[in-house]
């Protein structure tokens, strides 16, 4: 009986009705024949409700599921929606609410829609979260009226359900196909040969001037009577490292997301279009010490392994240090590699501390500094300034945005390649940077 009690609402239409019939008791006060009226309308009235309630409860007539992937994408819109069927032989009007995770920072998601007999209904609706980490669905509310509309019914379908945000995955496809076409012969661009640069042989040609003297084959040469020298090509298989900073200065907010989580979308795309061009990815992530490095491979069963490290990724308020970091390249990665280092560097003076890592870094590697621009205040640049306040903010402005190039000279001075980026371009310009390294056989 408490169930049945607490699944009943009124409806706006029953107060309306109620409110009439009030009127018309007030007016029976001086009149008495709108007594007689009255009454008979609170009659017909207590029928109607007594009918609405019938026809609510003759039975459990609606049903519904959700339909929501098993892994979302962070920072993507993903699709989800809600199927509900009416079993009912008449209309229904229903508001159905949706319990969704508290991290989606939604006060509450409801449609208003009308539900045909014997038929379902499919809502979609779009969600785009911010955060990785799980996330706990709760059940769907459906509240239903018949076509009298004095009564609501209350429906909680279970549909309780836990599903993972996993860093932005929707689009790696996108990136791949871009990256295919920049490496495609259909539109000329040529393999780069190299003499004795790599460990990739290749053949055994004639010498001609130019060729390096120290690759000549002589045993070649005594069989064919003439100078042979072996030919390379640069390797194929190339390690390349993405070393994410987790450290405090990776906290910073943009658009929702975090600068860590821009990075960590940006790594499983570059991993991905690294593995498809028959390179090895390999990921490294480090604060007050390195956290944890996987070592690069080339095979696509590698991609999940990926993803899975990078899925519980957090940032923490130390300071990273970049003096550990470059201990434990040197130890761990022997071979010469392209490091994608994502980092942030607010000032030339926290650039500067840094930089004799930074130099030793790039002493045996290839190394590309990504950091970001501070889109925010890229806007106050934008804006025209009004008042004397404004000027001061813009020109504060334009300081710490021709700090951020003075940067990118300071480490092209040292030899050391870099990316400055908003945080929404950071996946399509390191993905650029990475080709322009490649082509230019610069690993």
């Amino acid at each position: 009986m408490k169930k049945f009690w607490n699944s009943i609402f009124l409806n706006q239409t029953f107060f309306i009705a109620l409110g009439i019939i009030a009127v018309v008791f007030v007016f029976g006060h001086f009149y008495p024949l709108y007594n007689m009226v009255a009454l008979g309308l609170l009659v017909l009235f207590v029928f109607v409700v007594l009918l609405d309630l019938i026809l609510l409860y003759r039975k459990n007539g609606i049903t519904a599921k959700r339909e929501v992937g098993s892994i979302l994408s962070n920072g993507d819109e993903n699709n989800c929606s809600v199927h509900i069927t009416n079993a009912y032989e008449y209309l229904l009007f229903a508001t159905i609410y949706e319990e969704i995770p508290h991290q989606l920072a939604l006060r509450e998601l409801k449609f208003k829609t009308k539900l045909n007999p014997q038929k379902t209904k499919i809502i979609r609706y779009i969600l785009q979260p911010k955060e990785r980490g799980e996330y706990d669905f709760g059940d769907i509310i459906i509240m239903a009226s018949s076509p009298l509309q004095l009564i609501k019914r209350r429906y909680a379908a279970e549909a309780s359900t836990k599903v993972s945000v996993y860093p932005s995955y929707i689009h790696l496809n996108r990136y791949s196909l871009q990256n295919f076409k920049y490496f495609s012969n259909e539109i000329g661009i040529k393999k780069t040969r190299k003499l004795g640069h790599s460990t990739e042989f290749e053949q055994i040609k004639g010498y001609v001037k130019g060729d390096d003297i120290r690759y000549m084959n002589w045993k070649a040469s005594a069989k064919k009577g003439s100078l042979m020298v072996n030919q390379y090509i640069d390797e194929r298989a190339q390690q390349v490292y993405c070393i994410i900073d987790t450290g405090r200065a990776m906290q910073m907010p943009f658009e929702g997301l975090s600068l860590l989580d821009y990075a960590i979308n940006s790594t499983l795309a570059m991993s991905h279009v690294i593995i498809k061009n028959h390179d090895r990815a390999g990921v490294l992530y480090f604060n007050k010490i390195v956290e944890k490095i996987l070592p690069a491979d080339k095979s696509m069963g590698h991609l999940p392994k990926i993803l899975n490290l990078l899925f519980n990724l957090k940032t923490v308020f130390l300071e990273s240090n970049f003096e550990k970091l470059y201990a434990d390249v040197k130890f761990r990665i022997s071979h010469r590699s392209l490091l994608l280092l994502y980092t942030n560097f607010e000032d030339m003076n926290s650039l500067k501390r840094q930089l004799p890592y930074l130099k030793g870094l790039a002493k045996n590697n290839v190394l590309v500094v990504i950091f970001f621009k501070n889109s925010e205040i890229e806007d106050v640049i934008k804006n025209k300034a009004t008042n004397e306040i404004d000027y001061y903010y813009k020109s504060v402005a334009e300081k710490l945005s021709f700090q951020k190039k003075l940067m990118v000279k300071e480490l092209s001075k040292h030899g050391i390649q870099s990316v400055l980026t908003d945080p929404k371009d950071l996946t399509i310009n390191t993905i650029d940077k990475y080709l322009e390294v490649k082509a230019r056989g610069l690993i």
